[in-house]
């Protein structure tokens, strides 16, 4: 298996995206996470007026890399200062990283109208910033910007320009598809003529402004590129970068390619929702690989397809990437989708079983009615526990009355709830931001004395869902909750017309899903 290096510019051309923020802080923490994994970790832009990059890699020196090589990104000297005097380049050899990377301008369109200097300046500037840093004993891979776009229009230019760069000593020359247009047919016919060319190792480098920039790198893997550069999730300027998540799986499980070392493709999934959480955007659940709906199956035929023999629907393991299989059960459902996932769950229903059917009847009436269960399995395992009468609540609901005033400017609710624990009759009130936060902290006075493992769950999303938007105020709305505990994530349902007994089942059933869990789903 041929290696192929990876080159992870998350913490720079990532942070460029417009929805992401890192502090320095979640920087080093990323940057540990992708240590043993990726080859080269690019930390950023440590120019002097950049005081978050230059105190990541001021920082980086007391815990450094124990694999992975760091890389200072910058650019080639400007026109007007020499090697020496140039601020840029003293700030990547300052970094004290091994490794940098200098961006030069290769379309001759830029050098012209953007830098306003002569095509061979701008040859003699690449010359000298290479050979000065190679004096500086550090790997240097030089940025060939806008490449495929400047040897379409000016191959002889564009050319030289490689030459220029490796001819000074660069240890890398990454050909960067900049503005993200170039299709992979033409991209890898370029990379094969410059293999010819030069006999420095190539990487690729690809933006996705047509969303081809994975297809693009492994067009340039097949057309002989060693490297490729990316981001975790596709996180980028614009429409992003090459995401890595689904490169690499594809060059090492389709492609034959060494990427990730030993086990680290079946942390792929963990280490991609983890990035997301430091940056604090959302998952994509229709990411390739590692996606959570990347393995879901929700179509009856899928189902009993994948049940009988999973490469029917699948085009690999998701175990191989760390990702895992999931049944949807939906008014689109079969029994074997309802087996299936009871079976998951730990459940046993034998096919063709009057019990099977009857919940899969059960589970259609209730869709037809506005209930969803696709991401709210926690209620769907309690529907199945009430169906087959194994379900003991764990408190019985007496009466609630939830109130919303109005006090000056601001506005208070207060919940005040009465339920039965164990023939026990408890009468708590409580107040919280909203109806439904008065609510949950009324119930969890009652259940925490008896329960205080529900002191460890909280509600990490809330969601409302107005079904029939034509019937006003009196529409059905759908509430959706998410729960954690620290150990596992829950999703449940409820429906209603009224807004807060919509919340009550979802809220009940991720507090009775919770205390089964626990107690190992036996009483």
């Amino acid at each position: 298996m041929s290696k192929i290096f990876v080159y992870d510019t998350t913490l720079r051309d990532g942070a460029q995206s417009e929805e992401i923020e890192f502090s320095v802080e979640d920087k080093i923490a990323i940057a540990h996470l992708l240590d043993q994994k990726v080859d080269f970790i690019e930390g950023g832009y440590p120019a002097h007026t950049n005081a978050k990059d230059l105190e990541f890699y001021r920082r980086m020196k007391k815990q450094p890399l124990r694999h992975a090589t760091l890389v200072a990104f910058g650019s080639t000297r400007r026109a007007k200062y020499t090697v020496r005097q140039d601020p840029s380049l003293q700030s990547l050899l300052d970094t004290g990283a091994p490794a940098v990377a200098i961006v030069g301008k290769t379309w001759d369109l830029h050098v012209r109208d953007v830098l306003h200097i002569s095509l061979e300046e701008n040859l003699k500037i690449i010359r000298e910033s290479v050979a000065y840093l190679k004096s500086k004993k550090r790997q240097v891979l030089f940025d060939a910007e806008h490449f495929f776009d400047a040897y379409a229009l000016n191959q002889d230019y564009a050319e030289k320009v490689l030459l220029a760069a490796a001819g000074s000593g660069a240890d890398w020359l990454v050909l960067c598809d900049t503005n993200g247009g170039t299709l992979p047919a033409e991209l890898g016919k370029i990379i094969q003529a410059v293999k010819k060319l030069v006999p420095t190792p190539l990487g690729i480098h690809a933006h996705n402004d047509s969303e081809m920039a994975v297809a693009n790198s492994l067009a340039g893997v097949d057309a002989g590129a060693a490297m490729v550069q990316g981001t975790i999730n596709g996180y980028g300027e614009r429409c992003g970068n090459a995401n890595l998540c689904s490169l690499l799986p594809t060059l090492q499980l389709k492609m034959g390619k060494a990427c990730l070392r030993g086990q680290d493709l079946k942390q792929l999934t963990t280490l991609a929702r983890t990035v997301s959480e430091i940056a604090n955007v959302p998952p994509r659940d229709f990411s390739a690989y590692v996606g959570y709906n990347a393995f879901a199956h929700k179509g009856g035929l899928h189902v009993d397809a994948v049940r009988k023999n999973p490469v029917s629907y699948e085009h690999v393991p998701p175990e191989s990437v760390g990702n895992e299989r999931r049944i949807i059960i939906s008014e689109q459902s079969g029994v074997a989708s309802v087996l299936f996932k009871a079976a998951q769950m730990g459940i046993k229903l034998e096919p063709g079983s009057e019990a099977a059917r009857a919940i899969i009847e059960r589970i259609k009436v209730l869709e037809h009615a506005g209930y969803k269960f696709e991401g709210a399995d926690a209620s769907f395992r309690l529907l199945l526990e009430r169906h087959l009468q194994k379900h003991k609540p764990f408190f019985e609901l007496q009466g609630f009355r939830v109130s919303v005033e109005k006090r000056e400017d601001k506005l208070i609710s207060e919940a005040t709830i009465k339920v039965s624990v164990n023939g026990v009759s408890i009468h708590t009130a409580a107040e919280g931001d909203g109806p439904v936060n008065a609510l949950d902290s009324a119930l969890r006075k009652a259940l925490e004395p008896h329960y205080p493992a529900l002191k460890k769950m909280h509600l990490v999303d809330y969601k409302v869902r107005v079904l029939d938007s034509k019937a006003g105020t009196e529409a059905k709305v759908r509430v959706f909750i998410e729960s954690q505990d620290g150990k596992q994530t829950w999703g449940t349902v409820g429906l209603s017309p009224n807004i807060i007994e919509a919340s009550w089942e979802a809220l009940v059933d991720a507090i009775e899903f919770k205390l089964h869990s626990d107690r190992g789903w036996k009483q």
